[in-house]
């Protein structure tokens, strides 16, 4: 069936979870956004976490919030969720997780139970210390939940190393099912912890290598999204071609576009290191391809056979507002 790109970019390019993003510029404008020195900035927003030089290596921060509709609806799902997508951020910035503390408000002791429960189950699936956190239950509170998470890198992957030439590549399990109708991806089920671990492994591992250069988790904003917020923060631009992505046999673009995969990045890296980097991923079952190139456009250009188009323009059209573009 023939895909239309101008019209999916369009439907694409203005879901929720991309407005969503948009709405990141409100705080953007508050926060902080000058450093002096590389390491200053890799303090700010704009990255998976924030990187704070300890000595020879960095002390890693993050935190997350779940949709108090997904809290209500899914309240395990939502806690291991909570923990998960911390433990991939930590990954994406060339990290491994060490501790997580929580803060959840609930009305529903049952329902806090099960909260507790999957970010307890996540925890010891990925080798985490649960050190604490906040409670407030008490009939009238909301479904509220948001997990933190710290963890530490050697050699620090980050959006501020992204520049042109950089081949792009996107990694994924695709050993995994839709959960139900949801974007979520799950490759987690029935995984023996330490081979979830032994999956994210890689990306450190790379990254003390010297083989990596930036990373992004691939987020509720979809691969598109989570793209832009990968060029942003140095003015960078790509050309992506969709037909080299790697996905599902049965997954329809459109939807696999939209997808927030258990285990899914976009990376950057010298091209030439390619090969060594997809056959360190394929030993742990793990599909990785090139799927574009950086630029200096601040244009994100998509193609799909021999449609092409212009996603979205950074100089005229900001994302999330996180833009560092001059070399410290």
């Amino acid at each position: 069936m023939h895909t239309d790109l101008h019209a999916l970019l369009a439907r694409l390019a203005d879901t929720p979870a991309m407005r969503a993003k948009q709405a990141i510029q409100h705080p953007a404008r508050v926060l902080p956004t000058t450093g002096t020195g590389r390491d200053a900035l890799y303090a700010l927003p704009g990255d998976d976490t924030a990187a704070i030089r300890c000595g020879d290596q960095y002390q890693l921060m993050a935190i997350e919030g779940m949709l108090p509709q997904f809290v209500e609806q899914a309240p395990w799902f939502a806690g291991w969720s909570a923990v998960m997508a911390n433990v991939s951020d930590i990954t994406a910035m060339g990290g491994r997780a060490s501790a997580v503390v929580n803060a959840y408000w609930h009305h529903d002791e049952q329902a806090a139970e099960e909260i507790l429960l999957g970010i307890r189950d996540a925890c010891q699936a990925y080798g985490l210390h649960l050190a604490g956190g906040h409670t407030s239950q008490a009939p009238g509170n909301p479904a509220a939940l948001a997990v933190a998470i710290t963890g530490w890198a050697r050699r620090l992957l980050s959006t501020l190393h992204v520049a042109p030439g950089q081949c792009l590549a996107m990694v994924v399990d695709l050993d995994g099912q839709w959960h139900g109708d949801a974007p979520y991806w799950k490759a987690f089920e029935g995984v023996p912890g330490e081979r979830l671990r032994a999956k994210l492994n890689v990306i450190p591992r790379l990254a003390e290598a010297g083989l990596l250069l930036a990373a992004k988790d691939i987020s509720n904003a979809g691969l598109l999204g989570t793209l832009l917020m990968l060029l942003e923060p140095t003015g960078c631009g790509a050309q992506l071609d969709l037909e080299c992505l790697p996905r599902p046999a049965d997954a329809p673009i459109e939807r696999w576009l939209q997808a927030f995969p258990s285990y899914g990045f976009l990376l950057t890296l010298a091209a030439e290191d390619l090969p060594h980097v997809q056959t360190a991923f394929a030993f742990e079952g793990l599909h990785c391809a090139a799927i574009g190139q950086i630029d200096d456009s601040a244009r994100l250009h998509v193609s799909l056979g021999q449609q092409h188009q212009e996603f979205w323009n950074l100089h005229t059209r900001p994302f999330t507002g996180f833009s560092y573009p001059e070399e410290p």
